[in-house]
């Protein structure tokens, strides 16, 4: 499963133990979705279905720590009131999402496993597939593959600078549609809390349907509509407003306005028809689901284009080809201390933005002063290489509180690193990122960290992770 995570790496827990599967796995004829048409995948990757251990997954979610968990922007953990996901790693190195439920919320044991067999039996390349169970005490979890390019409410509502383009959002539409339809044609035909945060986007770009919706499924087709309403308009518009919209027919009233000049009217008007059709409150009313992949299939735009150039996301390469651009991330890559140093002393603070505006404005008391003090007499012990000294600066200028500031979490997190303290250079590097989302720069150093620690791959995925937003 996807969404933003928090980039926190694993780093004070063993290696998880190798995970074998403890049943068999259920048969699946049918890899592929039915109705194909472009875009289709030819194929699924087959792999069993396990019910795991909870010391298992414990293992791969490092304890299932608050470093792992999954968020999207301001919904915040996802899951729904006490559960949480959890970004994993399987000794194999499959990345995997791991939605654990509040306590309580699945009293029959044996019915969470057989609805979770029967989710895990469908196999799809528009589904973010269930690879596992667990079900131990009153513990329930479940076990899907990572989707590592978010959601689709944080491309569609929150990415205002690089709004999602028109062909995309009917490619989103046509593809889950498929993903209902392939459901609903192997007995699955509800989906539990249909929403934008339930859409995720794999390493290629696709979109894809979070299989965790297909446990405790009780709702019907009338949540797809709302899904059009929500690709129309690029944010959440209440389906009561959205209908009398379309009956007065002020279709373009609701309109994203980002994406003026990138469809037809005649487009627009289809899908607002098809949304208000899905939204009726007679089941007999609404379309089914091989309808909807029809009509979604015929109003498809660039379908020669790759999803991950429509989405205006980087297509995932090896860890050497990322890194050869690089020279902090090769540094790190080969734990090339020196290199290391010599690159953080001449970038210097060019990335902390708006600091010296901030800096300014608050230097009008002595005890302000004393506390910017501490960071000018960390830079200069860092540069003559005293990084005990640098910590002790450095640390009462982030104890000061005066500025969160990335690029001293940085230097702080070297500096521990030259001291033999990695557990604690990975805290900062890791504190970097929640102040500086993104930042090559303390991926690259967290990688440093993971290194030092034995955690090879996980290093791999945050150098990977930091050449690819360099590039």
């Amino acid at each position: 499963m996807g969404g933003r995570c928090s980039k926190f790496s694993p780093c004070c827990f063993p290696p998880p133990a190798r995970l074998r599967p403890t049943s068999a796995p259920p048969s699946s004829s049918d890899l592929r979705p039915e109705n194909g048409g472009e875009g289709e995948r030819e194929s699924c990757p087959s792999f069993s279905f396990t019910e795991f251990r909870l010391a298992q997954l414990e293992a791969a979610t490092s304890g299932f720590s608050p470093e792992n968990v999954v968020r999207d922007a301001d919904r915040g953990v996802l899951g729904v009131l006490g559960d949480v996901v959890y970004r994993g790693e399987l000794e194999d190195g499959r990345s995997v999402a791991v939605k654990r439920y509040e306590r309580g919320a699945w009293p029959d044991p044996q019915g969470f496993l057989e609805e979770a067999k029967s989710a895990g039996s469908l196999r799809s390349e528009r589904l973010a597939n269930l690879i596992g169970c667990c079900c131990e005490g009153d513990e329930r979890l479940l076990v899907a593959e990572f989707m590592p390019n978010e959601t689709l409410a944080r491309h569609l509502f929150l990415r205002k600078t690089q709004p999602m383009k028109w062909a995309m959002r009917l490619r989103v539409a046509y593809y889950l549609a498929q993903a209902l339809d392939f459901c609903s044609s192997k007995g699955k035909p509800l989906y539990h809390d249909l929403h934008a945060y339930r859409v995720l986007f794999d390493q290629d770009g696709n979109p894809r349907l979070s299989c965790f919706g297909l446990v405790k499924n009780n709702v019907d087709w009338r949540s797809f509509g709302t899904m059009l309403l929500d690709l129309l308009s690029g944010k959440n518009i209440p389906p009561a407003h959205a209908l009398a919209q379309i009956r007065s027919k002020n279709f373009l009233m609701l309109m994203d306005s980002a994406l003026e000049g990138q469809f037809s009217s005649a487009d627009a008007i289809e899908l607002f028809r098809l949304a208000s059709r899905c939204l009726q409150d007679e089941a007999r009313e609404r379309p089914n689901a091989k309808s909807l992949v029809t009509i979604l299939r015929s109003l498809q735009k660039e379908a020669e284009v790759p999803s991950h150039v429509l989405l205006g996301v980087k297509e995932e390469v090896s860890v050497t080809e990322a890194l050869v651009r690089t020279p902090l991330g090769q540094a790190c890559s080969r734990m090339d201390l020196t290199a290391i140093h010599e690159i953080l002393e001449t970038n210097g603070y060019e990335d902390d933005e708006g600091i010296g505006t901030e800096l300014s404005f608050q230097m009008w008391t002595n005890q302000l002063r004393e506390i910017l003090n501490s960071k000018t007499r960390g830079d200069a012990f860092f540069k003559a290489k005293e990084f005990a000294a640098a910590i002790d600066c450095y640390t009462q200028f982030i104890e000061g509180g005066l500025l969160a500031s990335p690029t001293v979490y940085v230097r702080r997190c070297f500096s521990y690193v030259m001291n033999d303290m990695p557990r604690e250079a990975l805290g900062d590097a890791v504190q970097a990122l929640v102040i500086f989302p993104d930042w090559p720069t303390a991926l690259y150093l967290q990688a440093a960290c993971l290194l030092r620690l034995g955690s090879e791959d996980q290093a791999n995925r945050c150098l990977r992770d930091g050449a690819s937003l360099e590039a």
